[in-house]
């Protein structure tokens, strides 16, 4: 079995949201094809991007798969959520959701098949479950290692772009077009004959993770029928095609592909992706870092056949289903429970979340100034309380001086 080493870019967001890893079409780097859209999502994921062998100076080796390059993507996935384990430690465990043009679509959508257990959902975007034909392929690695990649920039600049892109977005299409250009002759081939063995419209039906399909309408290269073909062959599928859009769509209309992905994080949260199970055990991971573990060892052993089911439905609910969604980043929730506690009177629980909220990054400052503005909207006697709490508190955690 050859692996591929696969290398890749950090492209927006943050370890504190959802992993989003994101793959390139063939001749583009991922950073130039993917940064549209990326800077459109930073709120919502944190987007890192993988490349091709041979593409924007990412090594080449020996010939593969499209399941070996997709084992090499996974390899290179569960690399990004050992770094991402280090600021928070239940990222090392969390699915990540996938995303591609092309190849890359190829590749998630093998990721898909492989890595259930792993991935959470997928964009597949201008691709199919077999791209061309095989003869083709083979007679196009034969061509690009004879004539090296500056020979399919004519062509390719027909096939990935809808008729206007260029005039209306010279650099971007020129800089796609330098990605090309400047990519190893050799990666490249060996991209092309894996494609050339890629087909598995046999097993779209074992993808049980939710997938939306994006086809662009002018796109010849992997034409709608093959968009439509994944929606209607997995378990869980739908299709999105894009008008006035070709081969490239994350960067012809970056603004209407991350809108599909927001709509697939949505997805995620209402259609599932995971058990009861599933849901419980990552409330509990969440809970676990986000409250600490000598509190929640407290609270489960305290549990009772009165109280299991009510627990059982916080640690779903609350950690695994609210804690976990995309929206906002742990720091940001923090803030938004501390305000609703002080709103509500609820001080019983309160100096729990000024413990959280400084496990979620929050300094004793910016607690200072949620309580202050608290003082305003909910009234000044709350605040006065909420004051006492978190004073005694940070006082309590050696992070403000004792009186």
């Amino acid at each position: 079995m050859t692996v591929p080493h696969i290398s890749g870019v950090e492209l927006a967001g943050n370890a504190d949201l959802p992993l989003l890893i994101v793959g390139p079409s063939l001749g583009t780097g991922v950073a130039t094809l993917w940064g549209p859209v990326a800077s459109r999502i930073d709120d919502l994921f944190h987007v890192v991007g993988w490349n091709l062998p041979g593409h924007a100076g990412a090594e080449v080796g020996e010939s593969f798969t499209m399941a070996e390059l997709a084992t090499g993507v996974r390899r290179f996935a569960a690399g990004v959520r050992e770094a991402r384990a280090t600021r928070r430690p239940d990222a090392a465990t969390e699915r990540y959701l996938v995303a591609g043009d092309s190849v890359g679509g190829a590749v998630s959508l093998q990721l898909l098949l492989d890595a259930p257990e792993e991935t959470s959902a997928g964009a597949l975007i201008c691709t199919g479950a077999k791209i061309g034909e095989t003869a083709g392929w083979i007679e196009r690695a034969a061509g690009v290692r004879a004539s090296g990649t500056p020979s399919m920039v004519a062509g390719s600049a027909q096939r990935w772009f809808a008729p206007g892109f260029l005039e209306r977005e010279p650099i971007l299409g020129t800089a796609l077009l330098t990605d090309l250009q400047h990519a190893d002759a050799e990666g490249y081939a060996q991209v092309c004959e894996a494609l050339a063995g890629f087909d598995v419209r046999a097993r779209l039906g074992e993808v049980a993770r939710p997938v939306v399909a994006v086809s662009g309408s002018a796109d010849e290269p992997t034409p709608v029928a093959n968009g439509a073909a994944i929606a209607d062959g997995v378990r869980d599928g739908r299709l999105e095609v894009l008008d006035d859009v070709a081969h490239l769509a994350p960067a012809e209309a970056p603004g209407r592909v991350a809108g599909v992905l927001r709509a697939l994080a949505e997805r995620i949260d209402t259609a599932g992706g995971a058990t009861e199970a599933e849901t419980y055990a990552a409330g509990m991971t969440v809970r676990r870092a986000v409250l600490g573990d000598a509190h929640v060892d407290r609270a489960t052993a305290g549990i009772t056949e009165f109280t299991d089911e009510f627990q059982n439905m916080i640690t779903r609910y609350a950690w695994g289903t609210i804690w976990t969604r995309p929206g906002l980043s742990r720091r940001e929730r923090s803030i938004a429970v501390l305000t609703a506690l002080i709103a509500r009177g609820h001080h019983e629980e309160l100096a729990m979340h000024v413990r959280a909220a400084i496990t979620n990054g929050l300094s004793p400052a910016e607690i200072k100034e949620v309580v202050l503005q608290s003082a305003i909207y909910c009234g000044v006697p709350d605040a006065n309380t909420a004051f006492r709490i978190a004073q005694a508190t940070l006082r309590e955690l050696g992070l403000i001086d004792p009186a």
